[in-house]
């Protein structure tokens, strides 16, 4: 098949169609309502389910639901929505129940505004609910990306019987590009599922809990989940742009990177050695990769959508060995190219100067 022109949501959606996702539950709210609006179209003509729920809590207590039965599930949601759903986010955690969730970030706190940002992301790599739990978060920067990590997504949500989130935001849902779509037909490999509540005819019965009343259980449960997010670091993604000689180096996820590449090829020009280094996945958070990719940096410069959040994965990483320094614009505002670059010339500058910033 060839390339087909989508918008974000709308390719996302039906990449969860065809990574086997049967059932969507959720409510509406800019901008990632395409994604309902598609799947309420097209789930049913492949035998899904779609409900709109009546509210975020209880569309994620439905996504519970059909995860204990075993079932390819996914709710999507964007900021205010998202932080609704952190207590059944925490529960799905607890009781060990494989989902996908989405959120195209919009521009906070409070109800803030439609447009994009990237400030959900202390919510979504340190567990925003109660409880020491996490969620494998996977964070893509195009929308060919969206689409492959959607497969990936459901496959690690299998594997670890965990939610796993498509951290997103307001570009990615609302642009469009040439996206290649998996084939209709594909073999999908989805594992037998034992513990499922599938009833419990010729079997004992399953049960799916979270609730641990003696303490010495509930520290035995926490640390079997402590283990399975240590054992999550095997699946770190990331890319390099420019990095083997990259004297500053630039950091960023999502469209944020998308700017600062292009920083990247305009700090080349200008004979700046600058390189990029982009965390696919947010949790687990690639270390060794980031400390290998400055190497030879002087500097380090997140660009973020946010007012600095990215900064301290970055800084705690990196061990403070490297000076890391930050750009970003909130609200919904996105940094511009020449911005960046202002401040990337700045940093050099200082260097060269023997300054500190």
């Amino acid at each position: 098949m060839g390339k087909v022109l989508l918008k974000g949501n709308e390719a996302l959606a039906e990449a969860a169609v065809r990574a086997g996702c049967r059932f969507f539950f959720g409510y509406p709210i800019t901008p990632q309502n395409e994604i309902p609006h598609y799947l309420a179209k097209r789930l049913p003509e492949v035998g899904g389910v779609f409900v709109q729920a009546e509210s975020e809590i209880a569309a994620i207590n439905m996504v519970y639901g059909a995860a204990g039965s075993g079932a390819r599930v996914m709710t999507s949601s964007s900021g205010p929505g998202i932080s609704l759903k952190q207590e059944g986010i925490s529960y799905i955690a607890g009781a060990e129940l494989p989902c996908v969730i989405v959120n195209m970030q919009r521009g906070g706190p409070g109800l803030g505004g439609i447009q994009p940002a990237q400030s959900d992301y202390f919510q979504a790599v340190k567990g925003g609910g109660h409880g020491d739990y996490r969620m494998l978060v996977l964070a893509p920067a195009t929308i060919q990306e969206m689409v492959d990590l959607m497969g990936k997504a459901f496959a690690l949500a299998d594997e670890y019987r965990n939610p796993v989130m498509i951290l997103g935001d307001g570009i990615l849902g609302q642009m469009m590009e040439a996206v290649e779509l998996p084939p209709e037909d594909q073999q999908l490999e989805i594992p037998s599922k034992p513990w499922a509540t599938t009833g419990a005819e010729g079997r004992s019965p399953n049960l799916i809990n979270s609730l641990f009343l003696d303490p010495l259980e509930l520290e035995k449960h926490n640390l079997h989940l402590q283990d399975k997010y240590e054992r999550m670091n095997k699946e770190v993604m990331w890319e390099n742009y420019k990095t083997d000689d990259a004297e500053l180096l630039l950091v960023g996820y999502g469209s944020a990177a998308r700017v600062a590449k292009a920083v990247v090829d305009q700090g080349r020009e200008r004979g700046i050695k600058v390189g990029l280094f982009r965390p696919i996945t947010l949790f687990p958070f690639p270390k060794d990769a980031l400390q290998k990719a400055s190497s030879h940096a002087n500097n380090v410069l997140t660009v973020e959508m946010s007012s600095g959040q990215l900064v301290e994965d970055v800084r705690y990483n990196l061990e403070f060995k490297v000076p890391v320094h930050y750009y970003g614009r909130v609200g919904g505002m996105v940094p511009a190219a020449r911005d960046v670059l202002a401040e990337v010339e700045r940093l050099v500058n200082l260097k060269r100067e023997g300054k500190e910033s």
